[in-house]
């Protein structure tokens, strides 16, 4: 009985390799897995022409939706846009991108460089104001009298304009543990700041020292602590520029090539070292609304100096 199962076993084993055989090719039908030449090639070149016509109605598509499409100037701004009116801040140096989520400027100031991810960081980031980005036809120096916007050039940042303190030279202040942070506003197409009218629409939470120095032909920004603790630990802070202030002829962005953000240092002179400290900058202008949970107008970091 075993020997006729194995025989059985055996002889549809062959059945099956000539089975599948006979299905890659067939000698007595001339197919090949199941078809003949002649319907292979019409098959083929169906679906060639099949993929040519959906290739070509989507290529026809996209060339229809690029034509709708302006490399410069976006469709929906401002108000209308998903960005907003209101422009953020933005803070450097970030944390290591492996604490991505992280608002923590952490360090040991000293001889042993643990600050140096800090400060080649903010190098890193300022190679863009000194390289050919600043120079060429396209940049010029501005002043409050040029009218700029309405013509194809962008106006020239100057760091040398920002003081000596905060300069690599000076590692940034990081091994004194005196650091300091660049803040930028985010950038809206379009965006202009709008001046206060005058004292009495100033907002209640606006700085004493701001509302002494207000200039109109500017946007500032200011950083303090968030909580008394903090107020109290962050101690004496100084801006390059002077107060903060950023001129407004570097507003509005409208995507013309070589503008660079503007932005101000905030250098902390004397922060309580071994003790975390919640820092929330905001920017001042009249259409600047700002809003501590969506980060509206203002940013919030934490600065730990060891």
């Amino acid at each position: 009985m075993e020997k006729m199962a194995k025989d059985g076993d055996m002889s549809r084993t062959k059945e099956e390799d000539v089975g599948f055989k006979q299905f890659l090719w067939n000698p007595s039908t001339k197919e090949f897995c199941g078809r003949s030449g002649s319907s292979w090639l019409k098959i083929t070149v169906f679906y060639i022409i099949f993929y040519l016509l959906l290739a070509g109605f989507w290529s026809v598509m996209l060339l229809v939706f690029y034509q709708t499409l302006d490399y410069y100037t976006p469709k929906w701004q401002l108000d209308s846009s998903r960005i907003g009116s209101v422009p953020g801040l933005g803070y450097r140096p970030l944390p290591h991108p492996d604490n991505i989520d992280s608002t923590l400027i952490w360090f040991t100031h000293g001889s042993a460089g643990e600050w140096k991810y800090w400060t080649n960081s903010l190098d890193d980031y300022l190679k863009s104001y000194r390289g050919g980005r600043q120079f060429g036809e396209h940049v010029r120096s501005c002043d409050f009298d040029d009218h700029y916007n309405k013509e194809k050039h962008v106006c020239k940042f100057v760091l040398e304009d920002l003081g000596n303190y905060c300069t690599m030279q000076n590692f940034f202040g990081y091994d004194v543990g005196r650091p300091c942070v660049l803040l930028k506003m985010n950038r809206i197409y379009g965006w202009i700041p709008e001046p206060y009218l005058d004292n009495s629409s100033f907002p209640s939470t606006m700085p004493d020292h701001l509302r002494a120095v207000y200039d109109p032909n500017y946007v500032y920004i200011t950083c303090a602590g968030e909580n008394p603790a903090d107020r109290e630990n962050i101690g004496p802070v100084r801006y390059y520029p002077a107060n903060g202030a950023i001129p407004k002829y570097y507003f509005p962005f409208t995507n013309l090539d070589g503008y660079l953000s503007p932005f101000v240092f905030i250098h902390f002179e004397k922060p309580v070292t071994g003790v975390l400290i919640n820092i929330e900058c905001k920017a001042w202008a009249r259409n600047i609304k700002h809003n501590r949970k969506d980060r509206l107008g203002s940013v919030h970091f934490e600065l730990l100096v060891d």
